[in-house]
Protein backbone atom coordinates (compact mmCIF):
# COMPACT_ATOMS: atom_id res chain seq x y z
CA UNK A 1 0.00 0.00 0.00
CA UNK A 2 2.98 2.73 0.97
CA UNK A 3 4.60 1.30 -2.41
CA UNK A 4 1.57 2.79 -4.46
CA UNK A 5 1.00 5.55 -3.12
CA UNK A 6 4.76 6.82 -3.28
CA UNK A 7 4.36 5.86 -6.84
CA UNK A 8 1.04 7.87 -7.32
CA UNK A 9 2.49 10.60 -5.57
CA UNK A 10 5.69 10.50 -7.54
CA UNK A 11 3.83 10.84 -11.00
CA UNK A 12 1.53 13.78 -9.57
CA UNK A 13 4.35 15.50 -8.27
CA UNK A 14 6.58 15.01 -11.28
CA UNK A 15 3.37 15.89 -13.85
CA UNK A 16 3.24 19.11 -12.02
CA UNK A 17 7.52 19.61 -12.06
CA UNK A 18 6.43 19.93 -16.13
CA UNK A 19 2.94 21.94 -15.94
CA UNK A 20 3.39 25.56 -16.81
CA UNK A 21 3.12 27.98 -13.79
CA UNK A 22 -0.14 30.09 -13.75
CA UNK A 23 -0.61 32.43 -10.95
CA UNK A 24 -4.32 33.50 -10.06
CA UNK A 25 -6.05 35.21 -7.33
CA UNK A 26 -8.80 34.46 -4.80
CA UNK A 27 -11.41 35.09 -8.25
CA UNK A 28 -9.66 33.16 -10.76
CA UNK A 29 -8.56 35.81 -12.49
CA UNK A 30 -4.31 35.64 -13.50
CA UNK A 31 -2.21 38.18 -12.35
CA UNK A 32 -0.23 40.05 -14.63
CA UNK A 33 3.62 39.82 -15.35
CA UNK A 34 4.76 42.80 -12.51
CA UNK A 35 2.15 41.18 -9.82
CA UNK A 36 3.32 37.55 -10.43
CA UNK A 37 7.23 39.21 -10.12
CA UNK A 38 6.32 40.72 -6.47
CA UNK A 39 4.13 37.90 -5.35
CA UNK A 40 7.21 35.36 -6.00
CA UNK A 41 9.92 36.92 -3.61
CA UNK A 42 12.97 36.06 -5.89
CA UNK A 43 12.49 39.08 -7.74
CA UNK A 44 12.48 41.86 -5.53
CA UNK A 45 15.10 44.10 -7.31
CA UNK A 46 13.41 43.55 -10.60
CA UNK A 47 10.33 45.06 -9.18
CA UNK A 48 12.33 48.13 -7.32
CA UNK A 49 13.84 48.57 -11.19
CA UNK A 50 10.57 48.58 -12.66
CA UNK A 51 9.16 51.18 -10.32
CA UNK A 52 12.07 53.23 -10.03
CA UNK A 53 11.85 53.26 -13.83
CA UNK A 54 8.26 53.55 -13.91
CA UNK A 55 7.69 50.85 -16.24
CA UNK A 56 4.87 49.42 -13.31
CA UNK A 57 1.79 50.89 -15.84
CA UNK A 58 3.57 49.58 -18.99
CA UNK A 59 3.82 45.70 -17.62
CA UNK A 60 0.60 45.51 -16.05
CA UNK A 61 -0.60 46.71 -19.62
CA UNK A 62 -2.49 44.61 -22.08
CA UNK A 63 0.62 42.98 -24.15
CA UNK A 64 1.58 40.20 -24.79
CA UNK A 65 5.22 40.07 -23.24
CA UNK A 66 7.73 37.86 -22.73
CA UNK A 67 9.78 38.78 -20.08
CA UNK A 68 13.30 37.50 -19.10
CA UNK A 69 13.57 38.17 -15.46
CA UNK A 70 16.46 37.96 -13.52
CA UNK A 71 16.40 36.77 -9.99
CA UNK A 72 17.82 38.40 -6.73
CA UNK A 73 20.88 36.77 -6.78
CA UNK A 74 21.51 37.81 -10.52
CA UNK A 75 21.28 41.48 -9.74
CA UNK A 76 23.60 40.66 -6.75
CA UNK A 77 26.43 39.40 -8.95
CA UNK A 78 26.34 42.69 -10.96
CA UNK A 79 29.63 45.06 -10.47
CA UNK A 80 30.00 46.60 -7.47
CA UNK A 81 28.04 49.86 -7.80
CA UNK A 82 26.20 49.07 -10.99
CA UNK A 83 22.69 48.52 -9.51
CA UNK A 84 22.87 52.06 -7.36
CA UNK A 85 24.29 53.78 -10.26
CA UNK A 86 20.98 52.65 -12.03
CA UNK A 87 18.47 53.42 -9.73
CA UNK A 88 19.66 57.13 -9.28
CA UNK A 89 16.85 59.01 -10.83
CA UNK A 90 19.66 60.91 -12.90
CA UNK A 91 20.02 57.86 -14.72
CA UNK A 92 16.61 56.62 -15.24
CA UNK A 93 16.99 56.01 -18.99
CA UNK A 94 19.54 54.10 -18.62
CA UNK A 95 17.70 52.05 -16.31
CA UNK A 96 14.76 52.09 -18.76
CA UNK A 97 17.23 51.11 -21.45
CA UNK A 98 18.25 47.65 -19.37
CA UNK A 99 14.67 46.76 -18.32
CA UNK A 100 12.91 46.75 -21.73
CA UNK A 101 16.14 45.23 -23.43
CA UNK A 102 14.39 42.10 -20.81
CA UNK A 103 11.21 42.22 -22.92
CA UNK A 104 10.34 40.84 -25.81
CA UNK A 105 7.03 41.83 -27.75
CA UNK A 106 4.33 38.72 -28.08
CA UNK A 107 4.44 35.86 -25.93
CA UNK A 108 6.93 33.66 -26.97
CA UNK A 109 6.68 30.34 -24.76
CA UNK A 110 9.98 28.01 -24.31
CA UNK A 111 8.64 25.60 -27.11
CA UNK A 112 9.20 28.97 -29.43
CA UNK A 113 12.23 30.24 -27.84
CA UNK A 114 14.14 27.05 -28.54
CA UNK A 115 13.65 27.51 -32.23
CA UNK A 116 15.21 31.12 -32.81
CA UNK A 117 18.65 32.26 -32.86
CA UNK A 118 17.81 35.73 -31.76
CA UNK A 119 14.94 37.93 -30.54
CA UNK A 120 13.98 41.46 -31.15
CA UNK A 121 13.39 43.92 -27.61
CA UNK A 122 11.59 46.49 -26.67
CA UNK A 123 14.34 48.45 -26.25
CA UNK A 124 15.54 48.20 -29.80
CA UNK A 125 18.59 45.56 -29.51
CA UNK A 126 18.15 41.86 -30.30
CA UNK A 127 19.02 39.16 -27.89
CA UNK A 128 20.85 36.26 -28.57
CA UNK A 129 19.50 32.88 -27.98
CA UNK A 130 21.68 29.75 -28.05
CA UNK A 131 19.93 26.22 -27.56
CA UNK A 132 22.22 23.23 -26.51
CA UNK A 133 22.16 19.94 -24.71
CA UNK A 134 18.82 21.03 -23.22
CA UNK A 135 19.68 24.03 -21.77
CA UNK A 136 18.87 27.51 -23.31
CA UNK A 137 20.71 31.05 -22.70
CA UNK A 138 19.55 34.44 -24.03
CA UNK A 139 22.93 36.31 -24.30
CA UNK A 140 25.45 35.25 -21.35
CA UNK A 141 22.31 33.99 -19.10
CA UNK A 142 20.80 30.72 -18.74
CA UNK A 143 17.22 29.83 -18.51
CA UNK A 144 16.48 28.46 -15.20
CA UNK A 145 12.61 28.42 -15.51
CA UNK A 146 10.20 28.73 -18.27
CA UNK A 147 6.90 29.31 -18.87
CA UNK A 148 5.75 31.23 -15.71
CA UNK A 149 2.25 32.64 -16.95
CA UNK A 150 0.56 36.14 -16.24
CA UNK A 151 -2.30 37.33 -17.46
CA UNK A 152 -0.34 39.76 -20.27
CA UNK A 153 2.14 37.19 -21.19
CA UNK A 154 4.85 35.03 -19.78
CA UNK A 155 8.40 35.07 -17.29
CA UNK A 156 11.53 32.71 -18.11
CA UNK A 157 13.63 33.13 -15.28
CA UNK A 158 17.30 34.14 -15.65
CA UNK A 159 20.30 33.78 -14.05
CA UNK A 160 21.59 36.72 -14.63
CA UNK A 161 21.10 40.71 -15.71
CA UNK A 162 21.44 41.41 -19.93
CA UNK A 163 23.01 44.61 -20.54
CA UNK A 164 22.48 46.00 -24.17
CA UNK A 165 25.78 46.45 -26.13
Amino acid sequence: MFKKLTAILAVVVASLAFTPISYADSHGMKKDIVDVAAENGSFNTLVAAIKAAELVETLKGDGPFTVFAPTDEAFAKLPDGTLDMLLKPENKAKLVAVLTYHVVPGKVNAADVVKLDSADTVQGQKLMIKTADGSVMIDNANVVMTDVEASNGVIHVIDAVLLPK
